[in-house]
Order: C-alpha cells, then sequence, then structure tokens
C-alpha cells in the first residue's frame, strides 16, 4: 500500500468505529516507539520469581514451572482457535493441533531441566517448603483437558458407568479422574491440596466445563463432516495430540518425579505414582480413533511408534 492508501485506509478504519482519524494520527506525533522490553514485558516478567528459600536450585524450579504455565496458555490459545470457529476446514484444525503438539513436544524434552537441573539436596530441602502446594494444582492444565475432549472421558474409570452427559457439572467434577489424588474414597474426605484448589478454581471450572461442553475438540472434530472426519493429515494430529498429552508428556513428568522422590509422598500428600501413571486412569481424549489393542494396551505399550498412523 503507498501512502494515500495507507491514509484512506486509517480514515475508513476509525470512521467505522466512530472515531476521528486526526486524533489518533496527531496522537502518533508525542507516542513513544515501541521498544522489545516495553512489548514483551520483560521486567514484570523478570520479577515474579520469589524464593521462600536461599536455595539456588529453587530458582530452577519456578522458573521451569512458570515456563510450563505459559506454555500452556499457548496451548488454550490455539484450542480456542478450533473451538470458537463456526465453520472449520481439516487443513485449519490440522494446523492448530500441531501448534499444540509442538507445544507439548517442548514440554516433553523440558523434563530434562527437572531430571538433571537441580541437586538432589537442595530439592529435598526447599520441597519442604512447598507443602501443601503441588503441580496438581496447575488451573490451566486442567483447562486443557476439558476443552479437549468430553467429561465422560475425564472421569475416574471406576464410576463412568454411571455418568453421561445429563449429568450435573458439579457432580462429574467430584468424580474426574484428579480427584483420586485428593480424596478418600472411604471417607469422601477431601485433603488440604484439593479443598485449597477448589477454593480457588471450582466455580471457573464449572463454568468451563459448561461453555465446552459442546465446543470441545472431540466434539468440534465428531461434528465435522463424515468425509472430514476421514481425513488422514487431521486423524494422525488428533491421534499424535492424544498420545502426546496423555502417554508421552505424562510418563516425561512421572519419571522426572521418580529421580527425586522415589517413592515419597508428593509434597500435596497425593498418591502420585497412581494418579499420573496412564495406565491407571486410561485418560483418553479421542478414543474412538484408538484400535482396541492399542486401547487395551494404552500406557503400557509403548504406542508411539505408530502414533501417527491411521487405524
Amino acid at each position: 500500500m503507498n501512502r494515500e492508501e495507507i491514509l484512506a485506509a486509517i480514515d475508513a478504519k476509525y470512521a467505522a468505529m466512530g472515531q476521528d482519524p486526526d486524533v489518533h494520527l496527531r496522537g502518533l506525533l508525542y507516542a513513544e516507539p515501541m521498544t522489545y522490553w516495553d512489548f514483551i514485558q520483560v521486567d514484570a516478567l523478570l520479577g515474579l520469581q520469589t524464593q521462600r528459600t536461599q536455595l539456588p536450585d529453587e530458582m530452577v524450579f519456578i522458573m521451569y514451572h512458570q515456563i510450563n504455565e505459559l506454555l500452556f496458555k499457548m496451548i488454550l490459545w490455539e484450542i480456542q482457535q478450533v473451538s470458537k470457529s463456526e465453520q472449520i476446514s481439516t487443513e485449519k484444525f490440522s494446523m492448530h493441533l500441531d501448534r499444540i503438539r509442538r507445544y507439548f513436544d517442548m514440554l516433553c524434552s523440558s523434563f530434562d531441566i527437572m531430571g538433571d537441573g537441580m541437586e538432589h539436596n537442595q530439592y529435598m530441602k526447599f520441597r519442604d517448603t512447598l507443602t501443601p502446594a503441588s503441580g496438581f494444582q496447575s488451573a490451566q492444565y486442567r483447562l486443557i483437558e476439558f476443552a479437549s475432549t468430553e467429561l465422560i472421558n475425564l472421569i475416574d474409570y471406576r464410576y463412568r458407568a454411571n455418568i453421561d452427559r445429563n449429568t450435573p457439572y458439579e457432580h462429574a467434577l467430584e468424580h474426574l479422574y484428579w480427584q483420586a489424588a485428593g480424596k478418600d474414597y472411604h471417607t469422601g474426605e477431601k485433603s488440604t491440596l484439593l479443598r485449597n484448589f477448589e477454593k480457588k478454581y471450582k466455580k471457573e471450572f464449572l463454568d468451563f466445563m459448561e461453555e465446552y461442553n459442546t465446543i470441545n475438540l472431540w466434539t468440534k472434530f465428531k461434528s465435522l463432516p463424515e468425509a472430514d472426519r476421514r481425513d488422514p493429515q487431521l486423524v494422525r494430529a488428533m491421534r499424535h495430540y492424544d498420545y502426546t498429552v496423555n502417554v508421552k508428556w505424562v510418563m516425561a513428568h512421572l519419571n522426572a518425579a521418580k529421580k527425586y522422590l522415589g517413592d515419597s509422598e508428593a509434597t500435596g500428600g497425593s498418591d502420585w505414582q497412581k494418579y499420573m501413571h496412564p495406565r491407571y486412569q486410561r485418560r483418553i481424549f479421542f478414543p474412538d480413533l484408538w484400535s482396541e489393542d492399542e486401547l487395551k494396551n494404552w500406557g503400557i505399550t509403548n504406542l508411539e511408534s505408530y502414533a501417527d498412523g491411521v487405524s
């Protein structure tokens, strides 16, 4: 566009907004030029790390988890581009799934930072100051799960037969697979970990569950025309995403935790090995895209060699 075309476009833009374009143009005379540090908000970002101890490796732990939360935000942003699209092409659907998969690939490979990046004796000291907090309490990760699949696929495997799409959201929330990490099912008593988590996020979770009930990735996929649902590129992207999130990333997390904790209890008091291992909860976002044999061996057999395949 030449100068005249740019000015005409500016006039049209602000006229449509009911604004005087000349006022906005005059404002440019006084506006400071953009800098990298202002655009990225570097000073604010680098001021968010607050240690509870003087142990140097606590800073590694803090920054690593903050990076995870930023990646979770990026993942939710990509899911939204799919879920909020009225009519989405298979190409666009696949593109966003591939972006999400790359973010999770980055998360998977980053566990070397946790597994090999801290001194064991430092970790075992500063972790006590975190009690009763836990990575379990990442709300964004729960939102990713809600936005990825139908609630029935997130219900504790022991209770799925008694829950369907007409189940109230609050009842479904009480029986999600991760409740097992913070609830004694013999007494019904919730741990401090779980009580604090729900006090902070329960309303947000219930609202989000309702919003994404009909626009989560799995429901969105099933609403596509049959020809689109058979598109090899899209099916491959769906399967890869499912496996990466629910097996590869989970196992990388589990193995990193084992390096430090062994068989010790988690800071939040959860039975973290059973809660985390995919073979126990069989969390699968897109179950119809896997064969009977693949489903039977979920979390037991390494499916990565054919996770890109189309059943």
